[in-house]
């Protein structure tokens, strides 16, 4: 069986988002739908200085309405790779690995990005390798799939499916559950899980535990073993 996840582009995604990387046979970053503002493509979330959290965030050119993903640029007018790297020193006198997790950024951010894609597939391979999976990760723009139509929004993974041979799995995040209609991939042969991540706590040198955060905080405190037992920390239903 060939597990399939397919996924929007996520910058710096929490926990569960670097879970499906792990536990899939093909991930595709699906850049070919519209653009919506204020989401996690160009985003996340870290460590506010005391309490809380506030967001890392990559600058955007201006752009339509109409959008799509693969066609949103980076503003580098900005110095946003400084900014980012700033909000981050936060974590510098209470995080074990602080060191490692910028050296990490600090080779991601060596290079120079127009796409936002780009940048973060660069970032995602990044991580699997820092995490001990390496992966290879296509963009849907750029495969030359010919697939079927979408007549409604749960069918984009359907007509990829279709073209990525037999005994396919597909597997998408436990949110998905009410949206999917399930029989249309039964039907076409393919078997379909939501993968739902059981969070436990990890110690962030604070009282209160701020959850869902970035995959940066989870590596600034827990070591590539102890995130690796998180990331298997999961039921598909």
């Amino acid at each position: 069986m060939k597990k399939i996840v397919i996924m929007q582009p996520y910058f710096a995604p929490y926990l569960g988002y670097i879970s499906l990387l792990k536990h899939s046979d093909e991930f595709i970053l699906f850049d070919t739908v519209q653009f919506i503002r204020h989401g996690w493509i160009e985003r996340n979330r870290i460590l506010k200085q005391n309490e809380g959290w506030l967001y890392i965030q990559v600058p955007l050119e201006k752009y339509h309405r109409e959008t799509l993903i693969k066609d949103v640029k980076i503003s580098n007018e900005t110095e946003w790779k400084k900014k980012i790297l700033s909000q981050l020193v936060i974590y510098k006198k209470v995080a074990p690995n602080y060191y490692k997790v910028i050296n990490l950024l600090n080779e991601v951010f060596e290079k120079e990005y127009t796409s936002i894609v780009q940048l973060n597939k660069a970032l995602l391979e990044k991580i699997c390798m820092y995490l001990g999976f390496s992966k290879i990760l296509p963009i849907f723009s750029e495969m030359n799939l010919e697939i079927d139509e979408a007549k409604m929004p749960d069918e984009w993974a359907l007509n990829i499916c279709k073209k990525l041979g037999e005994n396919i799995v597909y597997i998408n995040p436990i949110g998905g559950l009410d949206f999917f209609d399930k029989e249309k991939y039964t039907v076409n042969n393919i078997q379909i899980f939501f993968q739902k991540m059981i969070l436990e706590p990890y110690d962030q040198k604070r009282n209160n535990f701020e959850t869902g955060l970035s995959i940066i905080d989870v590596m600034m405190f827990n070591n590539v073993e102890e995130i690796n037992v998180m990331l298997d920390n999961f039921v598909l239903v």
